[in-house]
């Protein structure tokens, strides 16, 4: 259900980012990165982690080494919602996450205790996030969003 506030019919307005404004970008940054060594953990302990917008897992693929010769390989992904990419109109390949990989909620407690931070400051500015991030894909602004 998480999943459903990003799915905008209108504009976010500034009022529902309190914490991005209150934070700064040194601190959202930090935010992020913490986040993104969590995910990178989840990922070693081949677990899928899912932000409500789409879920980071690495996925059995294959590289053409020679000819005739396949290595079989693992590649980090992210998938994005279904139900998203329907809403905002989008075109993603249809990778799917293989059955035997659990996919785990991030745990926000773990990232504020590695980054200092209280809990729910991390876990609304991952959100806050997220949602200013839909506001662009639903004004169908050209976003980049850099993910180590």
């Amino acid at each position: 259900a998480k999943m459903h506030k990003y799915l905008l019919y209108n504009p976010v307005e500034p009022e529902e980012l309190p914490t991005l404004k209150e934070l700064n970008t040194v601190e959202i940054c930090k935010v992020w990165s913490g986040m993104s060594r969590h995910i990178y953990r989840q990922l070693l302990k081949k677990k899928a982690v899912d932000i409500g917008f789409g879920s980071f897992a690495v996925i059995p693929a294959h590289a053409n080494v020679a000819e005739g010769k396949v290595l079989p390989v693992e590649r980090p992904v992210f998938i994005m919602n279904k139900t998203l990419k329907m809403f905002y109109n989008l075109e993603a390949d249809e990778t799917k996450i293989p059955e035997d990989i659990p996919v785990v909620q991030p745990d926000f407690e773990d990232i504020a205790a590695h980054i200092h931070f209280r809990h729910e400051i991390v876990e609304q500015c991952v959100q806050e996030t997220l949602l200013y991030f839909a506001g662009t894909l639903r004004e169908n602004k050209e976003v980049e969003f850099n993910f180590r």
